[in-house]
Order: structure tokens, then C-alpha cells, then sequence
């Protein structure tokens, strides 16, 4: 049985509108598992489920095979990490990393020992006498996270922790979390809207969408093979079409233009997608993948021109790293790779 099991959970708040819908989400130990989607999807309400903060209309949150649904927030033993971090203005360092094991009513020597000792593992021994604001949002983003760990709990719960940060303050601070959680091992949530910092972090990730998980995958598996064109389209897939099949791995576009493709399914009509990136502009038709086009909008991207391209398929978008710069309202040929093709 997974270390983590959430059974079933359906929240409502007006007894009419499901928030989660018969949720299922099953979570390893020592996994760092993400909740990714847009706002409103249900990610935060699945977080605060697990914290205790929110009880489900019905349902089960098991953790270690102990039935932790209707234990109140302050018996979960978890950590969480908040948006705004919630630091305490008139303590210190230590004594906010401290507070909650003085809650705890642990001694003072114990406090001591284990504060130094997350202090030293988030890398903020030397700010230990320093108070919240004389730290930059980093560091004041390790204190809240050292402050969560230092009770050693069962699960790190992590709630947009990042977003108040600069965009180069991110990257540095999300390899910093993925070290300490895997130094420590911990099982950690993850809420996101963000997939490029969810991708980087986490083991697995549960893409949502109207209550319910669409994809429970690796990153690497939802990247390459969204299973649904919610997730597709998420994720950052933007030309999508659609197939009629014609045999095993064989389909035909609405023009008559054959396509071979490596994943296949039993549908008759299916909606394909492919990224911008998997598209090449070649020289001369092919036989199959191939169709022609007119370019209408170029757009300079830095290390590639991206190209809308005005096909028998509809308006395809085209990154192609070529320095020749193609001019709108020129003709060209488009070869979509079969193997990157996806069946949504």
C-alpha cells in the first residue's frame, strides 16, 4: 500500500459544486509529488484536505496505513511551507525555525541541537541571530522551510512556495528545495501552476483540471505523452488536428494527406497534437507526414524564427532553427516527425 492514499475524496463548499470529484491520488514514501493546474482546478483544496485544513464531504486520507481524515490539523504532525511564508517579524532565525518544537514543549537543549542542526541543512547557520527582515526573499523562503522540517514530520506540504520570487530566484531556490527533500527523504506535496518548475523537481506529478487528476505520471511520461488534450494543451502543445484511421498506425487527414503515426488507438477519428518544435521545414514533399503551406507570420525567438503556417490542417505553428529566415506569404513543405506525433 502506498505510503500516502487519498480514497475516493469528494469536497464540495455549497453542497451543489464539487470542488474534487471522487479523487484518487496514491503517493509513495520519500516521493516529491506535484499537483499542477490552473487556478481554480482544485490543487490547493486537494492540499488542504491533506493538511487537516479542510474535511472532505467524502472520502479517505491514509497515511502509513492510519486513517488521518477526520484527525484534526494540529495531531497531522506536517509541515507546510505558505505563499507568504508567515514568518514571525519579532523573532529570530533560530526562534522562528524553533517555534513550532517549542510548541511541542521539547527541551530546550533538544531545541537547540535540532535548530542548528536544519539551520546548518538549509545553509542559514550564519543568519541565526538575524531577524526576517534583514534576509532577502530566499533566505526568508529557507527559514519558512527549515521552520517546517525541524518537527520532522511525516509529510512537507508545500503551497506555491516560490511565487513571490524573481524569476532567477526560482530556479536557484527549486533546486534547493529538491536537495533538502532528497538529503532528508521526506514524502513531499508540491501546488503549482507552474510546469517548468514542476517538472524540475518532481518524481511524480498529478496534472488536474475541474476537480479530478487528467495524468498521474513521471514528468518525463506527461511531457512526451500527454494522455488528454487538457493535458496536451497545458503543457505547452499548440497545433492540434484531427485524423480519421485507416489501419494500424495509418491515419488520413480530412485532404486526403496520409499520416503514419507511432502510437495508435482503436478510434476511428482521433485528435492528434504535436509540438512547434517537431515540425520541420523541409526541401521537397514526402510521400507520408508531409504537407504543404503557406507561411504568414514570422516571429524571431532568439535561437530559432517561429513560423504560423496556413496548412490543409489549419494554422500550424513551426520553430525552426534555421538562419535562412523565411518571408510571409512564402510556400513550404512541413514534415511531421511520426514518432512525435500524440494521439489525445
Amino acid at each position: 500500500m502506498a505510503f500516502v492514499q487519498l480514497e475516493d475524496i469528494r469536497v464540495s463548499y455549497d453542497g451543489k459544486t464539487d470542488i474534487l470529484k471522487n479523487l484518487h491520488l496514491s503517493i509513495e514514501k520519500g516521493e516529491l509529488v506535484s499537483l499542477l493546474g490552473p487556478s481554480g482546478c482544485g490543487k490547493t483544496t486537494t492540499l488542504r484536505v491533506i493538511a487537516g485544513l479542510i474535511d472532505p464531504n467524502q472520502g479517505s486520507f491514509l497515511v502509513d496505513e492510519l486513517d488521518l481524515t477526520k484527525v484534526p490539523v494540529h495531531k497531522r504532525n506536517f509541515g507546510m511551507v505558505f505563499q507568504s511564508y508567515a514568518l514571525f517579524p519579532h523573532l529570530t532565525i533560530k526562534e522562528n525555525v524553533g517555534f513550532g518544537l517549542k510548541l511541542k514543549k521539547e527541551k530546550k537543549a533538544i531545541i537547540e541541537e535540532k535548530v542548528a542542526r536544519m539551520l546548518e541543512v538549509t545553509g542559514l547557520s550564519e543568519y541565526a541571530d538575524r531577524y526576517p527582515k534583514q534576509l532577502s526573499g530566499g533566505q526568508r523562503q529557507r527559514v519558512a522551510l527549515a521552520r517546517a522540517l525541524v518537527i520532522e514530520p511525516k509529510l512537507l506540504l508545500l503551497d506555491e512556495p516560490l511565487s513571490n520570487l524573481d524569476a532567477k530566484l526560482r530556479v536557484s531556490m527549486r533546486m534547493e528545495i529538491k536537495r533538502i527533500q532528497r538529503k532528508l527523504g521526506i514524502t513531499t506535496v508540491f501546488v503549482t501552476h507552474d510546469q517548468e518548475e514542476c517538472f524540475s523537481i518532481s518524481d511524480k506529478v498529478a496534472v488536474m483540471n475541474k476537480g479530478i487528476i487528467e495524468q498521474f505520471d513521471s514528468p518525463e511520461e506527461i511531457y512526451r505523452r500527454p494522455k488528454s488534450e487538457f493535458v496536451a494543451r497545458f503543457i505547452g502543445f499548440e497545433n492540434f488536428f484531427d485524423l480519421n484511421r485507416t489501419n494500424d498506425r495509418t491515419y488520413l487527414a480530412a485532404d486526403g494527406t496520409l499520416f503514419h503515426t507511432v502510437q495508435t488507438n482503436d478510434q476511428e477519428t482521433v485528435t492528434a497534437t504535436i509540438r512547434p518544435d517537431d515540425i520541420e521545414i523541409v526541401d521537397s514533399a514526402l510521400q507520408a507526414n508531409a504537407i504543404t503551406g503557406t507561411i504568414r507570420v514570422r516571429t524571431f525567438l532568439g535561437k530559432s524564427y517561429q513560423y504560423e503556417v496556413q496548412t490543409a490542417l489549419g494554422n500550424l505553428l513551426v520553430n525552426d532553427e534555421n538562419l535562412h529566415a523565411y518571408q510571409a506569404g512564402t510556400t513550404v513543405t512541413l514534415y511531421l516527425n511520426p514518432e512525435k506525433i500524440i494521439l489525445v
